[in-house]
């Protein structure tokens, strides 16, 4: 499975940190703006953090050059107030099932493993770092790098060709995640999506919004293996590639 490129969401698909993102930008966003907007009214599901902040801030009424302005002091300050929560919440911040063992089954088979997330980048390590596996993921694309999600998975595989030396086909490189939003950027990339029911959306959910496959959880090894590896060689249709 050395051809085969594995790219992850983090939030709802690896792990759950009790909401503590979202607790440190509504911090975040009243320190440096004086509000939240309508923050209970947003789901966060699949979004990414520079457009979670200009959504809300364009509801409570601020032109993009003041939010722009902004954001650097925004970004300082949801790290700060991040990390402090979750440290508060050490004991709540859990990787979701099958995790380890799927990370470790694919260290073995050779598939290269990172990160498409709408997190900015120093966000995403402080969640990794807090659930134990930020040493499992050297390379990825990150909210601070664009903040159109459609607009990362490309990102992410220049970074995985540059890391590793290889070059992977669109059909064996994976998104795999917790949201349509994660299936719609795989779709726009031209590469495939393995959906996961751990987050906000449930499988049967997801496989109506166009995953390739959608499973309850990632606690079967064997199965995700089986779809990353057979599957990655089928088309939507279960007809094989030609070699």
């Amino acid at each position: 499975m050395e051809d085969v490129l594995a790219l992850f969401d983090i939030d709802g698909t690896l792990v759950d940190t009790a909401g503590a993102g979202r607790d440190a930008i509504e911090i975040a966003l009243v320190e440096i703006y004086g509000t939240a907007g309508p923050i209970d009214e947003l789901s966060f599901a699949g979004l990414t953090d520079p457009y979670i902040a200009r959504t809300l801030m364009q509801h409570a009424g601020l032109e993009d050059p003041e939010i722009e302005l902004r954001f650097d002091a925004l970004w300082d300050c949801y790290e700060t107030n991040l990390s402090a929560i979750l440290a508060e919440r050490a004991h709540r911040a859990r990787v979701h099932a099958g995790v380890l063992a799927l990370l470790d089954a694919l260290a073995v088979a050779g598939v290269a493993i990172g990160l498409v997330t709408g997190n900015i980048e120093r966000g995403a390590q402080h969640k990794l770092a807090a659930c134990g596996i930020a040493d499992r993921f050297t390379f990825g694309s990150f909210g601070s790098d664009a903040e159109n999600r459609d607009e990362l998975p490309p990102i992410a595989i220049d970074r995985a060709q540059a890391k590793t030396g290889r070059d992977f086909h669109k059909r064996r490189t994976w998104i795999i995640g917790d949201t349509p939003r994660d299936i719609r950027c795989a779709r726009a990339a031209g590469i495939r999506a393995l959906a996961v029911g751990t987050g906000s959306f449930t499988a049967p959910q997801l496989r109506n919004a166009g995953a390739d496959h959608a499973l309850d959880t990632l606690a079967d090894t064997i199965a995700v293996m089986r779809v990353l590896g057979d599957e990655s060689r089928m088309d939507a249709r279960g007809a094989r590639f030609a070699p």
